[in-house]
């Protein structure tokens, strides 16, 4: 992302959950209709979140401030892994589709609490 002007941007954290939240809204085009106001709005909302939190928490925030966005963020990525498992459940999305976004996930859960823990 060269043309990053703003200090988020250049986040491999944000960068990290725009990528997900691009691959999750994708997946829930193929949810079941009766789902829109349900569980396809829940997960889209939340992992929209997660994006949204870090860019708003890196802006003309205190460390402890950011730190709070931060802690915004890793409570809608837990929200998306439940939503995951609900998907799953319900055989919405397949076991490896799940595997996938459950691992990039837990990876973007511990990549938040290591860049929160370093503020």
């Amino acid at each position: 992302m060269n043309s990053a002007k703003f200090k988020f941007e250049k986040l491999h954290i944000w960068q990290d959950a725009m990528e997900l939240g691009e691959v999750i809204n994708k997946l829930t085009e193929d949810f079941p209709k009766k789902e829109m106001y349900n569980l396809t709005s829940q997960i889209c909302r939340a992992v929209d979140s997660v994006a949204l939190n870090i860019s708003e928490g890196a802006i003309i925030q205190s460390k402890p401030e950011f730190r709070k966005f931060l802690g915004y963020s890793a409570r809608s990525l837990a929200e998306v892994v439940t939503c995951l498992h609900k998907a799953n459940y319900r055989k919405y999305i397949s076991e490896d589709k799940f595997e996938e976004l459950y691992n990039s996930s837990f990876k973007l859960m511990n990549m938040l609490i290591a860049f929160r823990n370093k503020l």
